[in-house]
């Protein structure tokens, strides 16, 4: 899981403007001004009005709750799910990257992005109701999916509940079967669950208030290496992020909870019946829980960043080039 929400600090436009319903228009339009990257990189754009197939559009959700999505290209429709706190602006290499071969969406969920800010629906369950209707929306009978984090956590949600069907390939970026780790668990189990935490309440309390714990509470790798700057991509994606989204962490935590209690064991050993590739680093909280999650499906591929490919909780933003061809092999592959 993402876990990380310094966003909710800073200024932006972005919450203002999905009010309004200011959206079915080019990014630049969307968000109300250009906006620079600080590092240039060569095969990236150097502005976002330089990224001209970028779109932000909308919809609503059958209990009422705008959802805003960002899209660029054409071609097969691959979805991405972010992760918790995190938006589609943090997506922005990623999508330019892969829109010259796919139509690539980001869903921002409800409370996160560009969405709606609510009390309503904020159970796992219900993202996943939300990423059901979604492609409604669009009208994709099948597509493949990607989630990272609490996304992973979403698409197991909707696999659960609706099935394979729909789905192609899926792809899942480093998050563990059950973050709780229960007490009377062995060692072992806890490592192939991916449990970091032993109480969910103090792990909300961490996350959204940066309040210090205990690593025997909260085991988390994650804090430091957000912080790290150690990836141009990643600077320019954060800055990015940043600068046109305004978080709110009183809604973002609501689902933080349900989120952490969910164990889907169950779910990846016995419902994931497509080809799946599994993304993560050495420096994930949940290593061991990912190599799981490999062993229990027998159509999933297994990818472990080195320390210098970026091996952690962000690798797909921190290392958007490895990230992206590894991922269109996978998608393209017979």
């Amino acid at each position: 899981m993402q876990g990380i929400s310094i966003r909710n600090t800073l200024a932006g436009i972005g919450l203002a403007l999905a009010a309004a319903g200011a959206f079915a228009a080019p990014a630049v339009a969307v968000v109300g001004q250009d906006f620079t990257f600080p590092n240039k990189i060569a095969g990236l754009p150097a502005k976002l009005s330089d990224f001209k197939d970028l779109q932000i559009n909308n919809f609503t959700t059958s209990d009422g709750v705008k959802l805003a999505y960002w899209e660029a290209g054409k071609g097969k429709p691959l979805i991405f799910i972010p992760g918790w706190s995190a938006n589609g602006a943090e997506y922005i290499n990623v999508m330019y990257l892969l829109s010259k071969n796919y139509h690539v969406y980001v869903l921002d969920p409800r409370n996160q992005g560009l969405s709606e800010r609510t009390e309503r629906g904020a159970r796992i369950a219900r993202f996943s109701a939300d990423l059901k209707e979604f492609g409604e929306h669009l009208g994709v009978k099948k597509a493949d999916y990607v989630g990272w984090s609490m996304g992973a956590s979403v698409l197991w949600g909707y696999i659960d509940l609706f099935g394979t069907k729909g789905i192609n390939k899926v792809a899942f970026i480093d998050e563990p079967p059950s973050i709780y780790s229960h007490a009377d668990w062995s060692e072992q189990e806890r490592l192939d669950a991916g449990g970091m935490t032993s109480s969910p309440e103090r792990m909300v309390e961490a996350f959204t208030t940066g309040k210090p714990v205990s690593t025997l509470i909260v085991e988390s790798q994650a804090f430091g290496r957000y912080m790290l700057r150690d990836s141009p991509y990643f600077a320019n994606s954060t800055a990015f992020a940043e600068k046109v989204v305004k978080s709110d962490m009183n809604y973002m935590k609501l689902v933080l909870f349900d989120h952490a209690m969910n164990d889907w064991r169950d779910v990846i050993r016995n419902k994931i019946d497509v080809p799946t590739a599994i993304f993560t680093g050495v420096h994930s909280d949940s290593l061991q829980g990912q190599r799981w999650i490999h062993s229990v499906i027998p159509t999933s591929e297994l990818h472990v960043y080195k320390d210098e490919e970026e091996g952690d909780h962000f690798l797909a933003f921190k290392n958007p080039v490895k990230f992206t061809q590894e991922l269109q092999s996978f998608l393209e592959k017979k």
